[in-house]
């Protein structure tokens, strides 16, 4: 029998949500809102088994009462079960969409060392080692949040949308700052690799987020890509919490 989940990423940028029959994702669908239509209409088309949400920002306070009234609905957070250990401390400030990372990880290389950098917002590197202990790691900022700091705190530089096209060395104000914020970018990510390497063996990396097509070919590293990483997560996280 084929049962039908839905898993909701709401994050800073971008409201999102993965259809999965069983196991396997069928589409990822960027929503315009979370409005009671936009989800009505999601509920009556695919008439889900199950639903969780991963949100970071304050969705609509109606959404979680629709899910849970029409499916077996669990909302990630810090008590949720998951097949990991968090970090002593204070485990409800972990982001819900980095311990989505972190179950993605364990799920799919569960005898890895596993670091996984998410490029969004910003760029979060999540560490969770081959005993499923998850670590901690690092945040700093993201590729947008760069092009519009050096708009934000300069006199005169412009704000520079993200290209593909980019040189090593720019040849003006637009290829430079394109150069200095996404090579620098590699290199720091790459830095950080290198970093992790040095410590721990049986060691992989996960690159995830919207904004990782922009590096795999920048980092010299063996590095597996996944944008689709968080719902992957969130779905064994769905089965963990709601059977």
């Amino acid at each position: 029998m084929v049962h039908t989940t839905l898993c909701f990423d709401f994050g800073n940028t971008r409201l999102k949500c993965a259809v999965f029959n069983n196991r396997e994702m069928q589409q990822v669908l960027v929503l315009e809102n979370d409005s009671d239509e936009t989800i009505q209409h999601l509920l009556n088309t695919y008439k889900p088994h199950k639903s969780i949400l991963s949100s970071v920002v304050n969705h609509n306070p109606n959404l979680e009462q629709m899910l849970a009234a029409a499916s077996r609905f669990h909302k990630l957070n810090h008590q949720s079960k998951i097949p990991i250990t968090t970090p002593v401390g204070k485990p409800q400030d972990i982001g819900a969409d980095r311990l989505a990372l972190m179950v993605a990880a364990v799920d799919l290389f569960p005898e890895y060392n596993n670091l996984v950098i998410g490029l969004g917002s910003a760029i979060t590197y999540n560490f969770v080692n081959k005993y499923h202990e998850f670590l901690g790691g690092g945040i700093s900022p993201g590729m947008e949040m760069r092009f519009k700091s050096l708009k934000l705190f300069t006199a005169k530089l412009p704000l520079v949308e993200k290209d593909w096209n980019l040189p090593l060395i720019g040849y003006d104000t637009r290829t430079n700052i394109l150069s200095g914020v996404i090579l620098g970018m590699a290199k720091e990510i790459h830095g950080m690799i290198d970093a992790y390497g040095e410590r721990y063996d049986n060691f992989n990396v996960v690159l995830t987020g919207g904004d990782a097509p922009y590096f795999v070919y920048h980092l010299k590293n063996k590095i597996f890509a996944d944008p689709d990483l968080i719902f992957k997560g969130l779905y064994a996280i769905s089965e963990h919490n709601n059977g």
